[in-house]
């Protein structure tokens, strides 16, 4: 069985509150799991200790069975020093969209047509 940890979100419309759950992967998002292992409330200041909180032995259980966390939850096990960090590399985020480019291609060829004059 593939097991998760991931997010089961609850909550009313633009209010959400996710609960920390171990799950099938092949369930869906908001359906049966196995056990709950905490809570995240986005709608808290970051630095809130009730933003996220968790059940670090019983992840640490679900992850020596073979769970696999989502991007976001191995985030938040990162900054709870359960996992340790990852290094990632986006190097498109900063390479500007073709029309941002054109616009930047323009502007440098106005620039130096009058300091050639």
């Amino acid at each position: 069985m593939a097991m998760k940890i991931r997010l089961a979100r609850g909550g009313s419309k633009k209010r959400p509150h996710y609960s920390i759950v171990a799950t099938d992967s092949r369930m869906p998002r908001d359906g049966r799991f196995l056990e709950k292992l905490g809570t995240y409330n986005p709608l808290l200041a970051k630095d809130d200790e009730n933003r996220v909180k968790m059940d670090l032995e019983r992840i640490k259980h679900w992850l020596g069975q073979g769970a696999q966390p989502t991007d976001r939850i191995a985030r938040m096990l990162e900054a709870a020093g359960v996992m340790p960090k990852k290094a990632r590399s986006n190097p498109k985020s900063a390479v500007p969209g073709k029309q941002m480019a054109e616009r930047a291609a323009k502007k440098a060829a106005r620039s130096a047509a009058p300091a050639e004059e």
